[in-house]
Parts: C-alpha cells; structure tokens; sequence
C-alpha cells in the first residue's frame, strides 16, 4: 500500500509540473517588447553611421527594413487581443487531465500489461538475448567490425577463443596475435598464442609455440598454464625426466583445490609409466594382471592393448555419456596415442552429451583446458 501511495504521489507531481505553465495566465502581447527592440537598433544604426563604421547607403537600407518590422510590430500590438480562458475553466481543464492522465495509463497497464508477472533477474534475460542468436550470425557480427575496426584490440581479445572452439585453429593464431599487438604483451596473452599455435600443430608444440611459453614464463615465472605446456614439449622431445620435473613442482605450487591438478598427475603418471588411461568401471580398464603383463610388452604390443582399452571406453561412453572424468580420458588417451583429430571428435561428442547439464560440462572443460581443447 506504501508503495502504491508513493507511486501515486510521484504521478500527481509530474501532472502538475507539466500542466502548471498551461494553467498560467498568458503573459502581455510581445509586441512592446519588439518595438523597443527595433527602436534601440534604429539607434545603433545612427550611431555606427555618425562614427563612420557603415557607409550612408547601406545605413539607409538598413534603416528602412528596421523601420518596415518597427511598423510591423506596432500594428501587431494595436492588434494583439489575447483570448484568455476563464479561472474556472482552466482549474477544470487542469483537474480533468490530473485524474485522466494516471487512469487512463493504469488502464492500459491492465489492459496490456502483466501485474501478476514476477520480476525476472537480467541474468536469463541475458541469456535469453544470446541464445536467440546464432554462433554463426554472432562471429560474423564481431567479424564485420573488426573489418571496420581491424585496431580494436579488445574485439580479437573476444573472438581468439571462439574460433579455437570451432577448430579454426589458424584464425585463432591470427587473432591472438592481434590482440598481443594491440593490447600489450603480458603471460596471459603469450600462453594464449602458444595455445592455439600448439593446436594448429595438431598438438606438437612446436619451436614457435615453445618460443611464446617461454616469453609468458619470463613475465610470470608462475603461470600454470605455460608451465603445463613446457613440460609437454619436453615429453614430446622424449626428455622425460624433465617433463616429470617441470609438472611435479607444479604439482607442489599447486592449491589442494585446482581443478587442474589431476591433468597435471595423470600427466606425470603418463611419463613416469604408470599412466591409467581409462576409468574404474566395472568390466572395463586393465586389471592388476594386465597392468604386470603390460610390463612385459612391447611398445607396440602396449600400444595394441591400450587401444583397445580406449575403443572399449568410447563404446561405454556412447552409451552412457553422463561422466565428464570418463570423456575427459577419452580425450587424453587420443592425444597420447597421437590423434588430435580424434580428441577434438571425442571433445565434441562430449559437449553434446553433457550440454543438459552445465555443472558436468563445466566440468569436463576444466579437466581438458590444458589440452586446449576448451570452449
């Protein structure tokens, strides 16, 4: 009831401010004030002419178009005759329109309105606003203005990692080396470029991509997602005693509640050895058995095994994708075997499975950021 009295007297406040000035008197004709006007100019123009700052022709001719809206005026003001309304037919003018004015808009509120409707946050109005939008139209939007705007560092800031998510690896490289141009180098942004060079790469992180790891660790000696990535080129250069160096100090600097951290010891289980590929299912992984007899293989002869390790993994998976850790093995075993093609179709796949439930599909992106494969 606060609230509506409140609102209400607002509303009487604004129609009175407005119908104020209407019901005012009408002030006297302006014609006075005109001829007076003309009057001081008539002057001004004998002065300018006595001191020699106009010549005697164009005095003249000033003279008389002054002295034609001198006349002009005066017969105005004999004329001017103001029609002013009665009192009591302002003051109920003025009434009517302070009670037909709020009326009129509380009954078009009702009308066409939703009182009963509750409030709703902005945050699914947000939502609400970009889903009704294509990925497709968005980019090509962010597109066309960085075709009319190609210096708008914050623009390639935004699309860098849209376009890592699509797989378009190579615009991902170009737009995050704009966006290092534009906005200042820092960690961040090198570990980013050397992301997307790594992917572009299939997943080899190559000299160049190296090159940038290297620069972000001598911004922030700190950064996990560069000391990650060293410690994978060093696995690939087959040093893996390094690689197992680099991934357990980060494993040590690393907060008990990092959502990286078990990429990172699976990572360090891989090149110690003792890697476990797949998940602790029932009927599915190696047994202790196999894991002593797989000691005794042969590369290739492990290489076999662990294959069909993960074919039996994706199988499970198809069936029931509900288990982010299992997709998220899945994705690491294909990277290890050295099939990124495969990884980013595993990636996919996951996505779709887990999309009705945003915790688990947050969580999955968590586990395989490292890997690049996030978005």
């Amino acid at each position: 009831m606060t609230v509506w009295l409140a609102l209400s007297l607002m509303t009487c406040a604004a129609v009175g401010a407005v119908l104020w000035p209407l019901a005012r008197r009408p002030s006297a004709s302006s014609g006075a004030n005109d001829i007076l006007v003309y009057r001081d100019q008539l002057e001004e123009i004998g002065r300018d002419r006595a001191a020699g700052l106009i010549g005697d022709k164009d005095a003249a001719a000033a003279e008389r178009e002054v002295s034609r809206r001198l006349i002009a005026a005066a017969d105005a003001a004999d004329s001017d005759t103001p029609v002013v309304p009665p009192a009591m037919r302002r003051r109920v003018v003025a009434g009517a329109a302070l009670v037909m004015l709020p009326l009129g808009a509380i009954g078009l509120y009702v009308g066409l309105g939703s009182p009963s409707l509750s409030d709703q946050p902005l945050a699914p109005r947000l939502a609400a606003a970009r889903s009704g939008g294509s990925i497709g139209s968005l980019i090509a939007q962010v597109e066309a203005h960085l075709e009319r705007q190609p210096d708008d560092g914050r623009g390639w800031e935004v699309i860098a990692p849209v376009y890592l998510r699509l797989g378009r690896f190579e615009e991902a490289v170009k737009a995050r080396r704009q966006a290092l141009r534009l906005n200042g180098e820092n960690a961040d942004r090198q570990a980013a470029l050397g992301e997307a060079l790594v992917m572009a790469a299939n997943g080899v992180v190559t000299a160049d991509a190296k090159a940038t790891f290297d620069r972000a660790l001598a911004l922030d000696p700190g950064h996990v997602q560069a000391r990650y990535f060293t410690g994978l080129a060093a696995e690939q250069d087959g040093d893996r005693a390094r690689a197992a160096a680099i991934w357990q100090a980060l494993l040590a600097s690393a907060p008990p509640d990092a959502r990286w951290r078990e990429l990172v010891q699976e990572s360090l289980a891989r090149v110690n050895g003792s890697a476990d590929l797949t998940p602790r299912a029932p009927g599915l992984g190696p047994n202790e058995e196999q894991i002593a007899a797989s000691s005794q293989m042969s590369e290739s002869q492990r290489n076999v095994m662990i294959r069909g390790m993960v074919e039996q993994l994706s199988q499970r998976l198809q069936t029931d994708g509900s288990d982010p850790q299992a997709w998220s093995r899945l994705v690491r075993s294909y990277m290890v075997l050295g099939e990124p093609e495969r990884a980013r179709a595993a990636a996919g796949d996951a996505r779709r499975a887990l999309a009705s439930d945003p915790a688990k599909l947050r969580q999955f992106e968590d586990l395989v950021k490292a890997l690049g494969l996030e978005g």
